[in-house]
């Protein structure tokens, strides 16, 4: 820097800004339950939309495609499609753990007023291959950053939001039409709720706990001791 000139920084944002961003992240919530009859109205729908629209992507190729799902019947075929992949689920795990995860409620489907699936087109042009030429996953990774920003915006506006993992892809795709090429990332459940738990379920459940930020942290190398089981407390 040339003496006497003064090195300026972008400013941030107010202090109560700061803190309700870091609060949607912190209050953020998987919800499955809980979800009111009333649905989202059209504009604010549009708003979480425009927020997960505006997610970072590599290149900017913006490669998420969104699927508003309200119709009772497609919300069934995707239930059903639930039930069979959450019995195989169960069918993996023994004794005690099993036990647990039976008791576990993992979907809102046919709860919560709409469903939205996010997909991802992986092979689109936009973006002209920018970034993706030596890490083509980078385009679902992108399409992942669009569900957080929907989610965060979501837990701002007081909206329920569940993701639906467990789901057989391709029984997904038939479902919706989706064509061979585009890659499912995400269903999830969105409506209002009674209330945002204090904690995550599965916290609360004592199927995991949280792992604290210092035991996954590590300064110019990887830590070889991330492989002794994962990180621990």
């Amino acid at each position: 820097m040339v003496k006497g000139m003064e090195m300026t920084k972008a400013a941030g944002f107010d202090e109560n800004a700061r803190q309700a961003v870091y609060r949607a992240i912190r209050e953020r919530r998987d919800v499955r339950s809980g979800f009111l009859p009333e649905p989202l109205p059209d504009d604010l729908l549009g708003k979480l939309l425009e927020a997960a629209h505006n997610a970072p992507s590599v290149g900017l190729m913006q490669p998420w495609r969104f699927i508003v799902v309200r119709d009772i019947e497609v919300r069934r075929t995707i239930h059903r499609i639930f039930l069979d992949a959450n019995q195989q689920a169960l069918a993996a795990y023994e004794g005690e753990q099993q036990r647990n995860y039976a008791g576990l409620k993992l979907e809102g489907i046919l709860e919560a007023p709409q469903n939205l699936c996010i997909v991802c087109d992986s092979q689109s042009n936009q973006g002209h291959q920018l970034g993706r030429r030596t890490m083509p996953e980078t385009a679902l990774y992108s399409a992942v950053c669009a569900v957080q920003n929907l989610w965060l915006a979501a837990r701002a506006e007081g909206i329920g939001v569940g993701w639906v993992s467990i789901l057989e892809p391709n029984q997904l795709r038939r479902a919706l039409k989706i064509p061979g090429h585009i890659t499912p990332v995400a269903y999830l459940c969105l409506g209002y709720v009674e209330a945002f738990a204090a904690e995550p379920d599965l916290e609360r459940a004592g199927w995991e706990k949280r792992t604290l930020l210092k035991s996954v942290l590590a300064f110019d190398q990887y830590d070889s001791t991330w492989d002794a089981g994962g990180p621990t407390e």
